[in-house]
């Protein structure tokens, strides 16, 4: 049983995630080179034929001299210098082969990730620093290329390259993120080659093999994490309108056997039988319960917000819906994090707009506003994981088994939590706060999100798309704004209570900044 956005219906079910290819979908001949990487007419593009393997028996010494002449003439022309991560492993003897690879790798990226690499962090693998996440990681023999070296690199969605001159080692790498540690593999081991003057010529123009594999799923399997609780991944899907990139986001309630274990690891000390019955619990009631909320939230969101936010916050392509009626899977458009970094104050502003806007427009509150769930993306910030939204006003407590899953949810969130601890140690006065704490109430939202605006590095996939200096004046305005919202100066008649008063308080810092900026400038 299942209602879906037309796109649903062309998301494959490959086990691996692959979508069939139409013969001649790789037009590289056709397209021109890019003005950065090599000289006009210096490399032509590779295609998919697999050229003769015969050798050719025996060469003329006149032509052999040829060879060394022009490839000493193309390398000086055409050959960017390799980054010395590649060269780590090769003796001055092999640097020619060494340069060949770069040409080779200048031509897969040039076929598979065109419009990947534009506007989006790429790096060598051997050169990505460590701690920071990039769009596109390039590997070569020498390079780390491992799927969980590649993993902890990539940002969610990012691809991996990898170009080598060993069908068969390129080959048994490709196999390991075919649908492994957390990747699909994008485009199979394909032979490609760098020609010379736009010619092919058999036993002298470079040819390697090259495969790409991209980053489908949020945690590898196997591991675990407090982050995320149901099963979220990438699917595959033509590309269009609604998946520019070619892919969904997938959010599903996770198996049976993937929760027990998940629930052994947090409590080793409890009994399995426990955990079992906990689990059926969950698996059966809760998390169906919730994703189906999550999907009426979604969908309410995208007919009463203004069009300029209705792209940050996702947007429902496709359900699939139990015996019962409740939603098990949902598909949504890919909010892709990227773009150019933001500063920490257009990240609060834009935050806390849109938060005004859910709440006065959609009348939905999010009650889970955590760093965790906020992305940047080039058109700006935007929330997502609406599974503990409700609408404001609703009374969850008349339906005896909501009510009974909302207890719970108050009791043990995250934001709950730090909200008690802080009331109880004095850190939070603000009776506007106070009051709801325990309680479904939308000043909930914009009391965590005065908590994020002041340290917003806590999400590790956006500490580099803003732009935070602790030790900055503007980081110092808004720590006292945040501190005015907690701890006003009188409790009972506090200035700020609403994502409404909280976009007022930014914008006078805005302006604030602006006049100082100015007078700096004069």
């Amino acid at each position: 049983m299942a209602s879906q956005h037309p796109i649903y219906d062309h998301i494959q079910r490959d086990a691996h995630g692959r979508t069939p290819k139409a013969a001649g979908s790789d037009p590289d001949d056709l397209i021109p080179p890019p003005q950065a990487s090599v000289a006009p007419g210096k490399l032509a593009y590779s295609d998919q034929t697999r050229p003769s393997a015969k050798p050719i028996a025996k060469r003329r010494g006149w032509f052999r001299g040829l060879q060394r002449m022009l490839m000493f003439k193309q390398a000086q022309e055409t050959d960017p210098a390799p980054p010395q991560a590649a060269l780590k492993d090769l003796s001055v003897k092999d640097e020619g082969s060494a340069k060949h690879l770069e040409r080779l790798v200048a031509v897969a990226q040039r076929r598979w990730l065109r419009q990947e690499m534009a506007g989006r962090l790429s790096a060598r693998a051997g050169e990505a620093p460590q701690g920071k996440f990039v769009d596109v990681l390039t590997a070569t023999p020498g390079e780390p290329k491992l799927p969980d070296e590649a993993f902890a690199r990539l940002r969610w969605g990012g691809v991996f390259l990898y170009v080598g001159t060993n069908e068969q080692r390129v080959g048994d790498l490709a196999q390991a993120y075919d649908g492994q540690r957390g990747f699909i593999l994008e485009e199979p081991v394909t032979q490609i080659h760098a020609n010379v003057y736009g010619l092919r010529i058999p036993g002298f123009t470079p040819q390697g093999y090259a495969f790409l594999a991209r980053k489908t799923q949020l945690i590898q399997p196997g591991d675990f994490t407090e982050r995320f609780t149901y099963h979220v991944e990438l699917s595959r899907c033509p590309k269009s309108d609604l998946a520019p990139d070619g892919y969904v986001v997938t959010k599903r309630v996770p198996t049976y056997a993937d929760l027990v274990r998940r629930l052994r690891h947090k409590f080793p000390d409890a009994e399995l039988s426990a955990l079992e019955r906990r689990a059926h619990k969950l698996i059966e009631h809760v998390f169906p319960t919730f994703l189906t909320r999550e999907a009426a939230m979604l969908g309410i969101m995208q007919k009463n917000l203004a069009p300029e936010y209705r792209d940050k916050v996702p947007k429902p392509l496709g359900i699939q819906k139990d015996s019962r009626g409740f939603v098990r899977t949902l598909h949504m458009k890919w909010m892709r994090i990227g773009g150019e970094p933001i500063s920490q104050l257009d990240f609060a502003i834009q935050s806390a707009e849109l938060l005004a806007a859910i709440h006065e427009q959609a009348s939905i509150m999010h009650l889970d506003l955590r760093m965790d769930n906020m992305v940047i993306t080039p058109k700006g910030v935007g929330f997502v994981d609406f599974g503990s939204a409700c609408k404001i006003g609703e009374q969850v407590n008349q339906s005896p088994m909501l009510g009974e899953l909302f207890t719970e949810m108050m009791r043990t969130s995250q934001i709950q939590r730090m909200l008690g601890k802080m009331i109880e140690r004095g850190h939070v006065t603000n009776n506007a706060i106070s009051e709801v704490y325990g309680k479904t109430d939308k000043t909930v939202d914009s009391f965590y999100l005065a908590v994020q605006i002041a340290k917003p590095h806590a999400n590790p996939d956006l500490k580099q798309l803003i732009e935070y200096d602790k030790e900055s004046d503007v980081a110092g305005m808004l720590s006292a704004l945040t501190a005015a919202v907690l701890r006003p100066k009188n409790p009972e008649m506090a200035q700020y209570k609403s994502a409404s008063d909280l976009v007022r308080g930014l914008r006078r810092i805005e302006q604030r900044v602006a006049k100082a900026a100015a007078k700096r400038s004069s």
